[in-house]
């Protein structure tokens, strides 16, 4: 029986933006069965990890893109034995700045954010677009498959997906979980700063983290060759 790998996409995108890491992942790890879920369609913050669990097989690699990392790895944590490893991709542990990380986008500019999303979605979204191709090779290419990536979800239940960004913290959920773990990080990203990548390095030194350079948000679309080849090389070094 192969093995299953579970990829969750991003805040407001859809499974289409990880399809070229999924062909790629086919293509390089044939003994994987890799799927891609969507993000949970509700309006409530706090029933989407219950959505999830409910949903996603066990005893299967949970990865994730930016927000859908960060529920990979609440949703590993939980699982602790069932869950085979877990791999995050530009997805910080704390995605608004704290404190106790400020590795993370500032509170004021993320608030302006969320209130400039209420005001106006899809302007916000076209903007978002922009933010997560910048520091990558063309830009304007990559927004535009990002455009065709977009999710079709209702304004509400993106609220709750920016909710569920301000409000995660993933330390503990890391620290948490003992199995394999393998976090990518994007040298160029504008969202999440690679400053992060060495962060959670010193934090969690048992961890394997890699910072992959000149490269956007986006990282999965923009370059699902290299993430491919590093989760599969991953997956297979666990498995001897």
């Amino acid at each position: 029986m192969r093995d299953q790998l579970i990829l969750l996409p991003g805040w407001a995108y859809g499974p289409a933006a990880l399809q070229p890491l999924c062909e790629a992942l086919a293509e390089l790890a044939p003994e994987l069965d890799v799927l891609i879920e969507p993000l949970p369609e509700l309006a409530e913050a706090g029933a989407w990890l219950d959505e999830l669990d409910r949903r996603l097989p066990h005893d299967s690699w949970l990865a994730g893109w930016s927000l859908g990392g960060m529920l990979a790895s609440q949703l590993a944590a939980r699982r602790v034995d069932f869950c085979r490893g877990l791999i995050t991709i530009a997805s910080n542990p704390c995605f608004r700045a704290r404190p106790q990380w400020p590795e993370g986008m500032a509170p004021d500019i993320f608030d302006a954010f969320q209130e400039a999303f209420r005001l106006d979605p899809e302007e916000t979204l076209k903007r978002f677009r922009l933010l997560c191709s910048r520091g990558g090779y063309d830009p304007r290419t990559l927004a535009r498959q990002l455009e065709v990536s977009q999710s079709n979800s209702a304004p509400a239940v993106l609220e709750a997906g920016l909710q569920l960004l301000a409000e995660l913290d993933g330390r503990g959920a890391l620290h948490g979980y003992f199995g394999p773990q393998l976090h990518l990080f994007a040298g160029g990203d504008a969202l999440v700063p690679s400053t992060a990548c060495d962060a959670l390095r010193r934090w969690m030194p048992g961890i394997e983290t890699e910072l992959i350079a000149s490269t956007s948000h986006a990282l999965p679309l923009e370059r699902p060759d290299d993430v491919a080849a590093t989760i599969a090389a991953f997956i297979r070094g666990k498995a001897e």
